[in-house]
């Protein structure tokens, strides 16, 4: 078990801490950094999504500091700004896929991506009060 006492683990089960601890052991090795993530791997990416608003900040801010690569492509930085908690980080798990949806049928992710940002922002907040930032940097 991942707590030190039945009292801990009682306590992280209910806050759903353990379960994301869980969940995030399940797909990842170990903690990442963005930071470390080498221009070669972070080129593969269309498209970033962050969940608050501070690590979208962060992320932006690496990708200025980077020297261009040969290709100098577009990466669209997004921010779902969400509440740190199980429920809404699942429920807005949910939110980012439907965004990944729309904006995986675009003919050019490019030029169609603010227009599809805004319109989703926009569908979104007569369901949820979410703000959506998006940015495009090039690397």
């Amino acid at each position: 078990s991942l707590a030190a006492t039945p009292e801990d683990e009682a306590f992280f089960v209910h806050n759903g801490v353990l379960q994301l601890c869980k969940r995030g052991a399940s797909v990842k090795l170990a903690p990442q950094r963005w930071q470390d993530t080498p221009s070669v791997e972070v080129q593969k990416h269309d498209v970033v999504i962050a969940f608050e608003e501070r690590i979208y900040d962060a992320v932006i801010e690496d990708l200025q500091t980077r020297e261009p690569t040969e290709d100098f492509k577009a990466i669209h930085v997004i921010c779902l700004d969400t509440k740190d908690n199980p429920h809404e980080a699942k429920l807005q798990g949910r939110v980012a896929l439907e965004l990944c949806w729309i904006l995986e049928q675009t003919q050019d992710l490019d030029l169609e991506a603010p227009e599809l940002v805004e319109m989703f922002q926009e569908e979104q907040m007569t369901h949820t009060q979410i703000k959506v930032l998006h940015q495009i940097c090039y690397l």
